[in-house]
């Protein structure tokens, strides 16, 4: 059952209006159904979608109703196609699962709800070309952000301003998603060691480790907070984050008002530097809003088809809350000297003349993943299958 704290005011305040004395029959608004990994709060992935679903509620008045913590430890009796049902029951007229964790059980509930449209993001269920393709769900559809490209300028900013050349990567769960953005960073962190700083790429040392969920589950994962305080134990003096939470930015902010040169790159969510600005370098981030309304037009208007959509950047209005689906904010940690770099860095992926995933590159075992001057296909980057060559750290699960 959903919890009555998840309706929103703006539903009870309908609700009240439609049965007061005289009022006038009126269709109930159209309501934005959302499922959260994490909490709605988090400061990281969860957050950004919810705020989504507050952009779509100021854009176009729908209503959101919405779970949070929708996993396994923490609602260890409650499966995915069972929020998927409560919240159609709840009137969603379209539902949204955020969370690749969430596969099985929205691929069950759009089969049990073939008349309600529904969105996997981060899933691939409707690229044909994918490996979940599933024609029969005309239902479901999908949409991720390029963060691809977030992260390289995490990286690049991590290079240009660490002091060791050492750098740590906070590493959520290993699947193909996890792999591709790790592998992002340390290629824009490469590329900006090598080409703004002027240093040997071997000099860099590049790090991840994983925690095993997409946030710190006590019992379960591995602590983050005690990941990064090893991080930078290490020698390593910039962290950057890929996990939903801010654990990585609090450590460093904790260790920097000791007296220790470390900085850390947090993720997923717009304001995620508040918790220790003077040390934070950036954030990539999503901005969903974009896409969500979008998608929710569509169906509003009729013409919703369950496609696949991989938005990027809008490279002429990076941080342009109504039109860029992937952004980065530089933070006060960042120098004035390397922020121009990374701006030029920047410019350098808007126009193409930097693409980072150009052969010849290996995997990290040796075999090759892009041969000498092979520019890498979206279905070669969505499905990597190791850690690339020059990254020190786990590539699968065993």
């Amino acid at each position: 059952m959903l919890r009555k704290g998840f309706l929103s005011l703006t539903f009870l305040a309908l609700f009240a209006a439609a049965f007061a004395p005289g009022a006038a029959a009126a269709d109930p608004p159209f309501t934005f159904g959302l499922l959260l990994v994490g909490p709605y709060n988090d400061h990281g992935w969860s957050q950004a979608h919810y705020d989504a679903g507050l952009y779509l509620r100021e854009q176009l008045g729908v209503e959101l109703i919405y779970l949070d913590s929708v996993n396994t430890a923490d609602r260890p009796e409650t499966t995915v196609d069972q929020v998927v049902t409560q919240l159609i029951d709840q009137g969603a007229d379209i539902v949204f699962a955020t969370s690749d964790d969430m596969k099985d059980g929205i691929l069950l509930g759009a089969e049990l709800h073939p008349e309600v449209p529904m969105i996997w993001s981060s899933g691939d269920s409707a690229w044909t070309e994918g490996r979940d393709y599933r024609p029969d769900l005309a239902n479901l559809g999908n949409t991720m952000g390029r963060m691809e490209y977030g992260k390289m300028m995490a990286g690049c900013a991590a290079a240009l301003t660490s002091e060791t050349g050492q750098l740590g990567y906070l590493g959520p769960l290993i699947n193909a998603e996890t792999l591709r953005l790790a592998s992002s960073v340390y290629l824009g962190a490469r590329y900006c060691w090598e080409e703004f700083r002027g240093e040997d790429p071997a000099d860099l040392a590049f790090r991840v480790d994983w925690i095993g969920f997409w946030f710190n589950i006590p019992g379960f994962t591995l602590d983050p907070t005690q990941v990064a305080n090893d991080f930078f134990d290490s020698g390593i003096d910039v962290v950057i984050s890929g996990i939903d939470t801010t654990e990585g930015l609090v450590v460093a902010g904790q260790r920097a008002a000791a007296g220790e040169s470390v900085w850390a790159v947090p993720y997923d969510y717009r304001g995620a530097c508040d918790e220790a600005p003077d040390i934070c370098l950036g954030v990539p981030y999503f901005n969903w809003g974009p896409a969500y309304l979008r998608i929710v037009e569509s169906v509003l208007d009729g013409s919703f088809e369950a496609g696949f959509e991989w938005f990027g950047p809008n490279w002429d209005d990076l941080n342009n809350v109504d039109t860029s689906g992937v952004g980065f904010l530089n933070g006060p940690g960042l120098a004035a000297d390397d922020a121009v770099m990374l701006e030029e860095f920047i410019a350098g992926l808007a126009d193409g003349s930097i693409n980072l995933f150009t052969g010849p590159l290996n995997y990290q075992d040796g075999t090759p993943f892009l041969g000498e001057g092979e520019v890498a296909t979206d279905l070669q980057i969505w499905f990597m299958e190791q850690l690339l060559e020059g990254m020190v750290g786990a590539s699968s699960p065993s």
